[in-house]
């Protein structure tokens, strides 16, 4: 594993931390819709300029219902949705608490794609969801009703992001990028639409300025060096570090918020590393098959189930293009990815 992979990972991981006490401290000046709105034109405009220049900036074209379905849940509940919910919560807790209730993302993720995406969960998995939910009460109780409130948001937040990664993951013939972008304009335009709508804008500049900044860096600079990161070490590993973004989060909120980290803080710290571990390792393996498919998504061609041929292309190589699969059976330790999500009725690995 080269280096500078894992500096890319950490950037990443840092960049989408600071986001929570950054939002905190924006919130002062805008409303959750505002913010929400500003943040994600902020990753639009990130992303923007890559368009520009490969002349890729038209949406691209996405033919059969289902798709165009998953990308509409996906700017829903991930654009519009989830960053509201979270921005609500962190308007009724401090900064450092809220960034360690994001672990709760894992989670969620996890118990949605048990229940809607024919996903797996062994022992290790259920325990890790468990544990996280211990340490999200943990904070909650510990600081009163309005931080129950604000837990349940961010709770909230955290299902529609759930739903985000799961429905962004099974969409074919959009790359990371265009989703980031579209996302980012369709989900920005309309939160801040109704921001304005509801409550007037204060043209303050600096505030602006700074939130398309934090959307920029945080949403969408993260999510590019995040996906630079997983193309050199893996998805598995990559996750692992990124996951070390909410605690990026406290640190943060305390050295520019001036927040107090206390006991409770330190337990369910250690709980929700615990968690994220367990959820982490929680893979398992059997004889599947995978049936006869033709689709368009980012691939590499070291990974067991992409065996057409490029020249003069290593199969580490990262790319995107309309191929085929043939029907293939075979046994390894997967996750819930674009070809794994076959059924477990009959299979308790």
């Amino acid at each position: 594993m080269q280096k500078h992979t894992i500096i890319l990972a950490l950037l990443s991981a840092a960049l989408f931390g600071a986001a929570t006490p950054a939002s905190k401290w924006l919130l002062a000046g805008l409303t959750p819709f505002q913010l929400a709105g500003f943040l994600y034109l902020g990753a639009a405009l990130a992303v923007a300029p890559a368009f520009f220049i490969k002349g890729t900036l038209s949406l691209p074209s996405i033919s059969d219902k289902p798709n165009r379905l998953r990308l509409l849940g996906a700017v829903v509940f991930g654009g519009i949705l989830g960053p509201v919910l979270l921005l609500f919560g962190l308007n009724l807790a401090e900064a450092g608490s809220v960034s360690l209730w994001l672990n709760l993302e894992l989670a969620a993720t996890a118990v949605i794609g048990v229940l809607f995406f024919r996903d797996h969960l062994s022992i290790n998995g259920w325990m890790g969801v468990l544990a996280a939910m211990l340490a999200a009460s943990l904070l909650s109780w510990s600081q009163g009703s309005a931080s129950i409130a604000a837990g349940a948001l961010v709770l909230l937040a955290c299902i529609c992001w759930g739903l985000d990664n799961h429905l962004t993951a099974l969409i074919d013939g959009i790359t990371p990028s265009q989703s980031t972008f579209w996302k980012g304009l369709i989900a920005g335009s309309v939160n801040l639409s109704i921001g304005i709508a509801l409550d007037p804008l204060s043209l303050d500049t600096k505030t602006i300025v700074g939130a398309l900044l934090v959307g920029a860096l945080s949403y969408g600079a993260s999510i590019v060096l995040y996906i630079r990161s997983a193309q050199g070490m893996g998805a598995t590993r990559a996750q692992v570090i990124f996951s070390s973004a909410p605690f990026f989060g406290v640190a943060l909120s305390v050295l520019y918020l001036g927040e107090s980290i206390s006991g409770t803080h330190l337990l369910a710290a250690v709980i929700f590393i615990v968690a994220i571990t367990l959820l982490l390792r929680d893979t398992h393996s059997h004889t599947h098959v995978h049936e006869e498919l033709s689709h368009n998504h980012a691939h590499r061609h070291d990974d067991g189930h992409h065996n057409h041929y490029h020249p003069d292309m290593p199969s580490s190589v990262r790319h995107t293009h309309h191929h085929e699969h043939s029907d293939l059976e075979h046994k390894h330790p997967h996750w819930p990815d674009l070809h794994h999500r076959h059924s477990h009725k009959d299979d308790d690995k």
